[in-house]
């Protein structure tokens, strides 16, 4: 019996290099669990034909929606680990919704592997034009002076929008009062039309209406200015000292993928990433790229978790 344990590890540690080597010798599903057509969406088909291009095989896209991303990535956690099944996705499923559901029929520390971060999307704090406040300083003055009077919108309960605003309010020490909308979408029309006051939001989406002037950006929530937007400081320089909100989409793969298999995607997306065609996409679509991968995605992980984690139990925030 231990000279068949021996001969059974010693075919596995020759042929594990040989599956780096030879991967992929089919399609490649990158499962998206989110619809079609969102920004998640956009940048899993960026990375897909690329790593399409580079390595020879197809990899498509698949939408698995529901659930707020758990769904298709319940799915992922449990397909067979050989690196043909991948997950693409936003911070939901990985880093929010262990905290946010309480129970999930999948473990993101234990049931995947990281691969990447692809890219980040910063994240804006907006107000209506009425509000008299021209940076956060007096946006927080002016909440600590009219308490539980100033609206701030969400795309829903647990949304990063949502968890942001959650944030700013536990850093700053004020009260403002959260209002969830079914949707980024509803929730800025009603910012634009003055029925509520401030929204916290994807910096791609938010632009166009900044740029026109029916909101008032006050600060770039993330730690560092993004070149779309680097004229507006962060909230961070003006007063609020390590916050750091931002959205991100990132691929990982099942737990227990060869570790040559993971080894050959991970340098191939660093390559794609810090290819210029790529980054002047990624920054054409309003986002930064992703700067760790690997270990480092995987360490950049389990702080979002821990961050989120302690944002959701202060706010008793709770999936819709």
């Amino acid at each position: 019996m231990r000279r068949f344990t021996i001969t059974v590890l010693a075919v596995l540690a020759l042929t594990a290099p040989a599956a780096g080597q030879s991967y992929p010798e089919h399609v490649v599903r990158i499962v998206n669990p989110y619809p079609p057509g969102g920004s998640v969406d956009v940048m899993a088909r960026i990375l897909a034909q690329k790593l399409t291009d580079s390595l020879g095989q197809q990899f498509i896209v698949e939408n698995r929606s529901g659930g707020g991303g758990n769904t298709g990535s319940e799915s992922v956690a449990k397909a067979e680990p050989d690196g043909y099944t991948l997950l693409f996705t936003a911070p939901g499923p990985l880093t929010i919704n262990p905290t946010l559901y309480g129970k999930l029929p999948f473990d993101p520390a234990r049931d995947f592997v990281p691969i990447a971060l692809f890219a980040i999307a910063p994240i804006v704090l907006m107000v209506h034009p009425s509000v008299p406040a021209n940076n956060v300083p007096e946006l927080i003055a002016l909440a600590k002076k009219v308490p539980g009077t100033i609206n701030f919108a969400s795309a829903g309960n647990g949304t990063t929008n949502h968890l942001s605003g959650e944030l700013f309010k536990s850093m700053a020490k004020i009260d403002i009062v959260h209002v969830p909308y079914r949707g980024a979408g509803p929730a800025m029309n009603d910012l634009v039309a003055g029925h509520v006051q401030m929204f916290f939001d994807l910096l791609p989406v938010s632009l166009p209406q900044i740029n026109s002037g029916r909101v008032r950006a006050l600060g770039n929530a993330g730690a560092k200015r993004p070149a779309v937007l680097a004229d507006l400081p962060t909230i961070a320089e003006q007063g609020l000292p390590g916050f750091d909100a931002v959205s991100w989409v990132g691929l990982v793969a099942p737990a227990h993928t060869p570790a040559s298999v993971v080894a050959k995607l991970t340098a191939q997306v660093a390559k794609v990433v810090n290819s210029s065609d790529i980054a002047a996409r990624i920054h054409e679509l309003g986002s930064e790229p992703g700067t760790v991968f690997g270990k480092d995605f995987g360490s950049f992980l389990t702080a979002e978790t821990k961050k989120w984690a302690e944002v959701i139990r202060a706010s008793s925030a709770k999936a819709d």
